[in-house]
């Protein structure tokens, strides 16, 4: 623990700043977890540890305990896990009256070792893999799509989200006059995240009514995690502040496009983009070559940690901007992976595949990780796709269903090799928990289809 940054948050608990600190853990869903601090009891107490229950990494959206996963059970009692709080991610959470927010590494209670399928934990180790492989520093960025809906959650929920109406008429991509009808939303969240100090880059609308995308500045890895975190849970929490509800739903509606969260990657050595190559076609380094060829090889086997509930797959729809196929290209939207900024000290790889329901540890880390072994294997990057890649025909898919991707995770050497045989049996039990929610569950779909006709 650094004792400036204890100072500097001392000091502003004493001068009455700040009263309420929440000290916090990102689940497996992305979401914040944890405990409201009187500042004063964390200055005490809390900065150096607190705890909670180990079964906040294996639950569902439902917060349900299902059974099946080794770290965690009924028989085994759900125990403890240690938090020890970050203080390089303290943070004030501007639109709450003198609040602010650190996010905790998970430790074993037991062991005192980081708990290894903790979402920051895996990102962490394959930012250490990517030093040790030759001192690189990834480099990453997330672009957070959502919906805006009238009403609060709250009142959306109690109708059961029958009528829900998106606060827009018209597919408001880049357009001004529509989004200024949402800047009561939209300014106070870009402000707010300023004033934590995380750097926005703009908000837009997007391809749909009532759908907004937020771009923040690329940062190291963690960092990017990290912040996309708390844009996305400060999204939520502004817009129910200002009477509208938003949601990280990728698809709301059969009809509509969903919504996504492209990933931006590069890797940095020295302070310099090492993704650079000027004398190589596109001014891309063979780095980056190697790099791309294990994001295309291994899609298939980490598609589940882009795309992790039943909903996710039903944004892969042709025409819609949300890729169906494993090919990188030059600034083509139709394809998986899109070459940004070619020929520029910006060159980088965008991931289109990520949905806007992503845990961006899980998807940081997995896309690492099969950069990593491209890298280590020295795989050869074919040429760019070009064209209409909806319509290609002899060309990798993505896995279009979470049954599909779960095996290719359940069967993957390169993250077992990556993450650990535990980490990808735990996720795999969480895949599968989802699917046998989904599987049992009475849809609109199969009333409105069936009630007269079968």
């Amino acid at each position: 623990m650094s004792e400036e940054s204890y100072k500097n948050i001392a000091t502003k608990v004493e001068a009455g700043e700040i009263d309420t600190i929440l000290v916090c853990l990102v689940d497996m869903q992305g979401r914040l977890m944890g405990k409201r601090f009187h500042a004063h009891n964390f200055l005490k107490h809390a900065v150096h540890e607190t705890h909670c229950c180990n079964y906040l990494l294996a639950t569902c959206l439902e917060m349900s305990t299902p059974g099946g996963y080794r770290s965690s059970s009924w028989a085994n009692g759900y125990g403890d896990y240690t938090l020890h709080p970050d203080l390089s991610t303290f943070r004030l959470v501007p639109w709450l009256p003198g609040t602010a927010m650190v996010l905790c590494d998970i430790i074993d209670h037991t062991t005192h070792a980081p708990v290894t399928h903790s979402p920051r934990q895996m990102l962490k180790r394959q930012i250490e893999r990517l030093s040790a492989l030759g001192g690189y520093e990834a480099m990453m960025a997330t672009e957070l799509e959502f919906f805006l809906f009238e009403g609060t959650v709250d009142e959306n929920r109690k109708r059961g989200f029958h009528g829900i109406t998106p606060v827009g008429g018209f597919s408001q991509d880049y357009h001004i006059f529509q989004t200024t009808k949402e800047e009561s939303v939209m300014r106070p969240l870009r402000n707010h995240l300023f004033a934590a100090g995380i750097e926005v880059e703009c908000s837009k609308g997007e391809a749909e009514m009532g759908q907004e995308e937020l771009n923040l500045r690329y940062a190291s890895a963690l960092a990017c995690a990290d912040q996309h975190t708390f844009a996305k849970h400060a999204t939520k929490e502004i817009a129910w502040q200002n009477g509208v509800s938003a949601t990280f739903l990728p698809k709301w509606r059969a009809d509509k496009v969903g919504s996504s969260s492209h990933i931006h990657c590069s890797l940095f050595k020295d302070g310099a983009n090492a993704f650079h190559d000027p004398s190589r076609p596109h001014g891309k380094s063979e780095l980056m070559d190697h790099f791309v060829a294990g994001l295309l090889a291994y899609a298939p086997e980490y598609t589940y940690f882009l795309a992790p509930y039943v909903n996710s797959y039903k944004r892969f729809r042709k025409g819609t901007f949300a890729p169906t196929k494993i090919v990188w290209s030059v600034d083509n939207r139709t394809a998986g992976f899109r070459l940004c900024g070619a020929a520029s000290k910006g060159v980088r790889i965008e991931c289109r595949i990520a949905g806007s329901d992503v845990n961006p540890y899980l998807a940081q880390a997995a896309l690492l990780a099969a950069g990593i072994a491209g890298i280590e294997k020295k795989l050869p990057l074919g040429e760019p796709s070009r064209g209409d890649l909806y319509e290609q025909k002899q060309i990798g898919e993505i896995p279009r269903t979470l049954r599909a991707a779960t095996e290719t995770l359940r069967h993957s050497k390169m993250l077992h090799e990556a993450f650990g045989e535990e980490v990808v049996e735990h996720y795999t039990r969480a895949a599968e928990v989802e699917q046998e929610e989904f599987d049992i569950a009475v849809t609109d779909w199969e009333i409105a289809r069936g009630f007269e006709r079968c």
